[in-house]
């Protein structure tokens, strides 16, 4: 298996200045000691400052306190509950205490039709390097990447000498329908969209608000997922098939592989931090619990105006730390009664 993409060692926390993007936590349990969250499995003990760490990914045998949660809401740390090594995304909390300039951010961007469009843009211009999407209309859009998806799954084809008849799947159940390709494309895809999921929580940004697609909670999620798959989850797909590795399993657990060896996560944070807040847009770094106000604009909040509320902003830098306990010892057998 390939090493995953969180390269830092824990134990050196205390060389980072800034906050770290995430901590991955697997076949741990993690517990509180005054204002370090403490992982503790059977290899070793780690303590992590909770106000350093931006989101907290808790993978498969995680056991977690209701003390390390408090503390973690407190600190402004998004906590995700994710598949081994973040591929699905099952859940996520967020704490009160956190800033909302990214979400707001997306939300003025998502409702101007003026900028929603430029974001869409940006989206395709991502897609088609080296061309000119200036100027083109959504359905010029849409029509452009399905003529590039058509030729994307017939080159597949011809790399591979696997068959292709056209793309087949019943959303929500990724090995209900079509061909064995198709059902490794709809399970890559799956896993793929969990890890998007998880990467737009931690920043702070809604799944929801999404600027090609509409109407799911989701929307963002298959926005930015769009972005990677004919790179990954195609090829992943027509590979696999070739080999005769056709099981859902088979198609997380490769692309699980390959988000690690291309450290396909850094790119995600970095491509809907430029989406959002292209060069030249500023967002403060810490906010204000504040009161609107028609005419101002905003208010500081609170119930006399004596007191402000800084909120923290985790933000989400480069750096991805991983905590991963030893495998889980099978239980011996029982000898038969007589």
């Amino acid at each position: 298996m390939a090493d995953i993409w969180w390269k830092s060692h824990p134990h050196d926390l205390h060389r980072l200045a800034d906050r770290v993007s995430s901590l991955y936590i697997e076949r741990s349990h993690l517990d509180r000691d005054e204002n370090a969250v403490v992982i503790i499995n059977k290899r070793e003990t780690v303590r992590v400052p909770a106000a350093m760490v931006a989101v907290v990914l808790l993978g498969p045998g995680t056991r977690v306190t209701h003390g390390a949660i408090n503390l973690l809401a407190d600190s402004g740390t998004t906590v995700c509950w994710v598949g081994e090594q973040g591929v699905r995304m099952y859940a996520a909390g967020l704490g009160p205490s956190r800033g909302a300039g990214l979400l707001n951010r997306q939300a003025w961007l998502v409702s101007r039709t003026k900028e929603r469009l430029a974001v869409a843009r940006a989206m395709y211009r991502m897609r088609f390097p080296g061309e000119d999407v200036d100027t083109a209309t959504m359905q010029q859009l849409r029509g452009r990447e399905g003529a590039r998806i058509r030729k994307l799954y017939q080159a597949e084809a011809r790399r591979t000498d696997v068959p292709w008849n056209g793309r087949v799947y019943q959303p929500g159940d990724a090995h209900a329908a079509g061909d064995d390709l198709n059902r490794l494309l709809s399970a890559a895809n799956a896993a793929l969209y969990g890890i998007c999921h998880a990467v737009i929580t931690g920043l702070g940004a809604s799944p929801g608000l999404g600027f090609v697609h509409t109407g799911l909670a989701t929307s963002f999620v298959l926005d930015i997922a769009d972005l990677y798959k004919a790179d990954h989850t195609i090829p992943l797909a027509f590979d696999l098939a070739k080999q005769g590795l056709t099981e859902e399993r088979d198609a997380r657990l490769a692309l699980r592989d390959r988000v690690a060896e291309n450290r396909l996560l850094g790119r995600i944070v970095t491509d809907v931090k430029s989406l959002l807040t292209p060069e030249g847009t500023e967002i403060p770094d810490t906010e204000a619990n504040e009161l609107w106000d028609e005419r101002l604009g905003a208010v500081p909040g609170g119930a006399n105006w004596a007191h402000t509320t800084a909120l923290i902003d985790p933000g989400m830098g480069d750096e991805h730390l991983a905590v991963i306990g030893p495998e889980f010892e099978q239980a011996p057998a029982q000898r038969p009664s007589t």
